[in-house]
């Protein structure tokens, strides 16, 4: 998603920068009494037209709304497609192979059945969050099974581990 953003930045940058230019360019033609960069039919629609007719009204909001969702788009927090391991050496981890791994150790503990793990990173902490079926009293060894497993993929410091352990639900 990282690409998808940049690319549209890019090409939101590129129209904006052009649309800019042409603007300056044609006020100051214009103040010269010169014709502008505009073909004469789009120049005389663009000097007719008003704020309070419907189109332009129209055409200022899928504007500014395509804006705002472009800036939206850049803003939110995207879940990292890899994990560094230390700021030194440049070897990473994917995210999704760290959270199936971590997802196999938490199924190890003999009272799980079904587990789910999101690793999320803030700074270079990660911080796990499992969603688990199971017995509720192996929160310890879950938390156990969880940090042995960091230890083994040399994890840089280790944040909370949130841990969501809920009873099986019973079908009749």
């Amino acid at each position: 998603m990282r690409t998808v953003n940049r690319v549209a930045t890019l090409l939101l940058a590129v129209a904006l920068l052009a649309g800019g230019v042409l603007a300056a360019v044609a006020g100051l033609l214009a103040a010269l009494d010169r014709p502008g960069p505009l073909p004469a039919g789009w120049s005389a629609t663009l000097t007719t037209v008003r704020w309070h007719d419907a189109p332009v009204r129209g055409v200022a909001a899928a504007v500014t709304l395509l804006g705002l969702l472009v800036l939206g788009a850049e803003l939110r927090r995207w879940r990292p497609a890899r994990l560094r391991l230390t700021d030194d050496d440049g070897w990473h981890l994917h995210r999704r192979s760290v959270e199936r791994r971590l997802a196999r150790a938490v199924r190890s503990v003999p009272s799980v059945r079904r587990a789910r793990v999101r690793v999320r990173r803030r700074g270079d902490a990660w911080r796990p969050r499992v969603t688990a079926t199971g017995d509720p009293a192996a929160r310890a060894d879950v938390e156990f099974a969880l940090r042995r497993e960091l230890d083994r993929l040399t994890a840089p410091r280790r944040g909370p581990i949130e841990v969501r352990l809920g009873p099986a639900r019973r079908t009749p």
